[in-house]
């Protein structure tokens, strides 16, 4: 027996009366019509629709900066977006470094990616590299994601005509010191598997980078920054370089803007 009907016994017997609330808890509820059906599950709900098939994009500006160092100064940017769905998506990236009103270096991907975990994508295309020396196009393949610890890992692998290959890893992390303040360091380094003379390039390690950025986030999307950062042409492209007469590299100050939307 039921509590609301042990309740109603119960008061029966003391000669009370019943009150309207439990007489109404009693009275089955009615099956629902098939016009209040219709209302619950509209047309466009119908068969358990998910939200994984819409199309969403990025695009993130993640260095709009100008440098400085012994040598002279320079602008250099390094942006990347992406559209498509939850789980496939094509992706872009640009990188470019604008020194002595020429550039000295400019390259684009173009590349199709596809979420294989929560955290990581796989990513094939093709990389085309502008300046310097001889323009050269690439097949790319890599992996990028979030690390344990939060840390942004992005590593690229190259093939080339003439048997050339390349590797390129870059590591980010984000540290929030408050609501507004956050501090970027970064890592990246390259290597080639053969030397390519015509673009000043040896083979081996080639180059390499750290240092970090201070941004203040007046939104989440628009960030000016400053920072330090320290980037070295090493080993055969450092010995290229010299040959050239060119800066091998050293220290750097740098300031710009973040923004992504």
């Amino acid at each position: 027996m039921g509590a609301t009907r042990l309740l109603r016994v119960a008061l029966l017997v003391l000669g009370c009366t019943v009150p309207s609330t439990v007489v109404a808890q009693t009275t089955p509820v009615p099956p629902p019509t098939e016009e209040e059906r219709k209302a619950a599950f509209p047309p466009d709900l119908q068969g358990h629709a998910v939200h994984d098939d819409g199309l969403h994009f990025l695009v993130l500006a993640d260095q709009l900066e100008w440098q400085v160092s012994d040598s002279g100064g320079g602008a250099i940017w390094d942006a990347k977006g992406w559209v498509g769905g939850d789980l496939n998506r094509i992706w872009v990236r640009t990188e470019a470094n604008y020194q002595e009103g020429a550039f000295d270096d400019a390259e684009g991907h173009l590349l199709l990616g596809r979420n294989f975990s929560r955290w990581w994508t796989v990513v094939g295309g093709v990389r085309h590299d502008f300046t310097p020396g001889p323009a050269r196009t690439w097949a790319a393949i890599g992996l990028q994601g979030l690390a344990p610890q939060w840390f942004d890992v992005e590593v690229t692998g190259y093939f080339g005509e003439s048997a050339r290959t390349a590797l390129r890893a870059e590591v980010e992390y984000d540290l929030l010191l408050n609501d507004r303040v956050a501090v970027q360091p970064i890592f990246e380094l390259n290597a080639f598997g053969k030397s390519d003379p015509e673009r000043q390039v040896g083979a081996g390690l080639s180059s390499i980078e750290f240092g970090a950025r201070f941004r203040y986030e007046i939104r989440r999307e628009l960030a000016p920054y400053a920072g330090l950062l320290w980037h070295r042409k090493v080993f055969g492209t450092g010995d290229l370089a010299r040959e050239q007469g060119e800066d091998v590299g050293g220290w750097r100050l740098v300031t710009g803007l973040r923004l992504w939307f």
